[in-house]
């Protein structure tokens, strides 16, 4: 009888990633924090920059966004963007940077897509797209695109408010101005049904009547709607 040893194969330890460490999300959480532009700079050339580099080839290889046009110079665009952004990074509310720095990289992504379906007048070529990128992205059961786009929409929006010069505003305008921004702190903790609804929270923070709430929100509706086109065109 011959016995056959059986031999086991030795595994070969899982590669983890390390281009996103503790010590990448910790220089974010500085750079955030600090006020000195020359420690920013130094933060974001040795940690920050390499992580986010890498984060965005591995979204854009992983979705499948190299079907985009001109994929290389959005990587790029793409990357600069993310540099532009980091101040509005808020690690107290909870979010870890690399999930909050990739899901906003996969939604630029995303609005990449929608445009150029706008811009064909045709749909993307899906055959082209991962399974799971379909199902989890773009499927029209699933609202996670609409959502996440809108909540960005509204984030940056809210972003843009905040920096409006309220120096040279009129009395009510500045009052309708503070309830604007009593709104959307408190989105959260409100309901809102309607347009009517809006007028009467305004109203009753503003202490104005609906006339003159009315004639503060047509000079806020231009700086709106100024912001809505750059943000549709890809320009924010």
């Amino acid at each position: 009888m011959t016995t056959q040893k059986k031999t086991k194969r030795k595994r070969r330890p899982r590669r983890k990633n390390h281009y996103f460490t503790q010590e990448h999300e910790d220089a974010i959480i500085r750079y955030s924090e600090s006020s000195c532009q020359r420690e920013k700079t130094d933060l974001y050339i040795q940690f920050i920059r390499p992580a986010f580099n890498e984060m965005v080839d591995k979204i854009v290889f992983t979705y499948k966004f190299t079907t985009l046009p001109n994929c290389d110079s959005l990587r790029d665009e793409c990357k600069i963007w993310l540099m532009t952004i980091l101040d509005k990074y808020d690690p107290n509310k909870g979010s870890k940077a690399f999930s909050y720095f990739s899901v906003i990289t996969k939604n630029w992504f995303i609005h990449k897509v929608k445009k150029q379906q706008k811009r064909n007048k045709r749909e993307v070529d899906y055959d082209n797209i991962s399974k799971s990128y379909e199902e989890e992205f773009l499927s029209t059961t699933n609202s996670y695109v609409s959502e996440r786009i809108e909540q960005e929409f509204w984030t940056s929006f809210f972003v843009e408010l905040s920096s409006w010069d309220t120096a040279t505003m009129k009395e009510n305008d500045l009052k309708v101005y503070k309830a604007i921004q009593v709104l959307f702190e408190s989105r959260e903790d409100i309901e809102i049904f309607n347009k009517k609804a809006i007028y009467l929270y305004l109203r009753e923070i503003s202490g104005l009547n609906t006339k003159q709430v009315v004639n503060s929100l047509k000079k806020f509706r231009k700086r709106y709607s100024t912001f809505k086109v750059d943000w549709e065109s890809g320009d924010l």
